[in-house]
């Protein structure tokens, strides 16, 4: 049966949905059309019993931007160079990844616009595995989707979650409301040239289990 979609194109799109920081154009504004489309095409994403309970920050004002960077920044210099300590030597792709995040630490507040996926509602403390993977698998799809969707628009993003450890305080600094749960913040903004490459991955065969483990 023929494939109802050109999968060179859709293969390439889900291959090269990269995570974007170095390349993301500091300069060239994002429209707002542009973000809420990406927004309207998150939205068919699947989600737990159909509750839909996504929602969206967006932040583009500067003064915003420069404290979220800033409260990102004192937790990077905790914990990345913590995480890049321990990565063994002959781990190139890895280093490279950690000096990208590293860049972002400096960079942050430059990126156009900040994206802060949220969902309502909170999980009780000590939720077992579960309840989490429900929770989570209520948003992280439509995260996705909106990343797929930017990628198709020539912008870029990367899923950070270190400002997570002081939710609160962005919480208050953006409105969030009590009960609503962050889940992420992404750096968003178009990218410099959109030749991005596959990365190096191991074989499926080597980490599929067919019937059991």
């Amino acid at each position: 049966m023929a494939s109802p979609f050109d999968l060179t194109i859709t293969d390439e799109l889900l291959s090269t949905t990269r995570a974007v920081r170095k390349r993301l154009d500091k300069e060239r504004p994002v429209e707002r059309e542009v973000l809420l489309d990406c927004v309207r095409l998150s939205q068919q994403a699947p989600t737990g019993s159909n509750n839909q309970s996504w929602r969206w920050v967006v932040v583009t004002d500067a003064a915003k931007r420069a404290a979220l960077a800033a409260l990102y920044k004192e937790l990077a210099s905790q914990y990345l160079e913590l995480a890049r300590s321990q990565i063994g030597d002959g781990d190139a792709q890895t280093h490279r990844v950690y000096d990208s995040a590293f860049y972002l630490v400096d960079h942050l507040a430059d990126i156009p616009v900040h994206v802060i996926p949220c969902v309502e509602g909170r999980l009780p403390d000590g939720s077992g595995n579960a309840m989490s993977a429900a929770f989570y698998g209520s948003i992280f799809p439509a995260v996705w989707s909106f990343q797929i969707a930017l990628r198709s628009r020539g912008l870029g993003s990367v899923i950070t979650t270190l400002h997570l450890f002081k939710e609160q305080e962005v919480a208050k600094l953006l409105g969030i409301p009590d009960g609503v749960s962050q889940v992420a913040l992404l750096p968003v903004a178009y990218t410099v040239g959109t030749d991005f490459k596959h990365a190096d991955r191991p074989s499926p065969e080597t980490i599929t289990h067919f019937d059991s483990w």
